[in-house]
């Protein structure tokens, strides 16, 4: 049985080296392997979670990179599809300014991610796997979004059934068709990740405590909503915390909520309180963000207990 199943988009992605500067400016660039669902399956083998990423690649160079990257982070690639003549995507990052780098998708028309079926996942694997992570954007277009549905229906809203809000407007022909389809979603998970700006997009709600109401009033187990320099909230049936931000200068914005999530779900699956969740996630965004790339950067638990422990 696998620990955790993330559903979306992979890339290959290039982050400039030079904070601050933008695309107009001279640059050199790290590479790594990207994509917010795949980014979280890494983040949660490094965890020691047994991970899997649902998603598919080009049949370039770039697919074969993808492919040994997540084995070497250890993470299961079986369910990593190949569609031979297509492009895997790539993203290009600016660190202008570093907490929210300019990025360019550079995905085509019909980006491989887009082409799963519902036959890509076997029925046992959505309905045995402790945690089922369910990314907005896999939600937006193509067969993948006809398949994501069917996956959230067979899993029928089990335990640790995670939607990430993981709003990208580029994927979207409007904000109305993103709502419509996060508001679908929200019928058939139980837990839900988001930022102010990705609440208002599935609510119309960006204030949190306001968003954490309406979740829960769907339904949501835990709702979680990530306030930026606000820290974080989260809320259950019973109680409601809120995290403060770790101290840490920041490298790279984009990683965190990746990481974020990788640690959510251990925290879920180990059975801690919402108060425990809620600072070893916190704790492992910062721990990313005060780095260059994401999957690179993503923690062990040695490093990420011995992170959180520091003043």
């Amino acid at each position: 049985m696998l620990d955790l199943i993330t559903v979306g988009r992979v890339s290959v992605d290039l982050y400039a080296q030079q904070i601050g500067a933008s695309f107009q400016q001279p640059q050199t660039f790290d590479k790594s392997i990207g994509g917010s669902p795949t980014n979280v399956a890494v983040a949660g083998a490094r965890l020691g979670l047994r991970s899997a990423v649902v998603t598919k690649v080009g049949g370039d160079p770039l697919g074969d990179y993808v492919r040994r990257r997540l084995a070497e982070f250890g993470v299961d690639a079986q369910f990593v599809g190949t569609q031979h003549n297509g492009l895997t995507p790539v993203v290009l990052a600016a660190l202008d300014p570093p907490e929210d780098p300019v990025i360019v998708f550079h995905r085509g028309l019909a980006a491989p991610d887009t082409t799963l079926t519902v036959d890509d996942l076997p029925k046992a694997q959505v309905s045995q796997c402790r945690a089922f992570w369910m990314s907005a954007c896999a939600l937006a277009t193509g067969s993948t979004a006809e398949a994501s549905f069917a996956w959230l229906q067979q899993r029928a809203r089990a335990e640790h059934t995670i939607l990430d809000l993981d709003y990208r407007p580029s994927f979207w022909p409007d904000i109305t068709t993103a709502r419509t389809a996060a508001q679908r979603a929200l019928e058939q998970v139980n837990v839900v990740v988001g930022n102010r700006a990705e609440c208002e997009m599935a609510l119309g709600i960006s204030d949190p405590d306001g968003a954490a109401d309406a979740l829960l009033a769907r339904g949501i187990r835990l709702a979680i909503v990530k306030m930026g320099g606000g820290g974080v909230l989260l809320a259950d049936a019973t109680q409601r915390i809120t995290v403060a931000p770790k101290s840490i200068s920041v490298v790279c914005g984009l990683g965190a909520g990746d990481a974020f999530g990788g640690a959510l779900v251990y925290g879920l699956l180990a059975g801690w309180d919402i108060a425990r969740i809620g600072a070893f996630a916190n704790a492992a965004g910062a721990y990313v963000a005060a780095r260059l790339t994401c999957a690179d950067a993503m923690p062990d638990l040695a490093a990420l207990l011995a992170f959180a422990d520091e003043g």
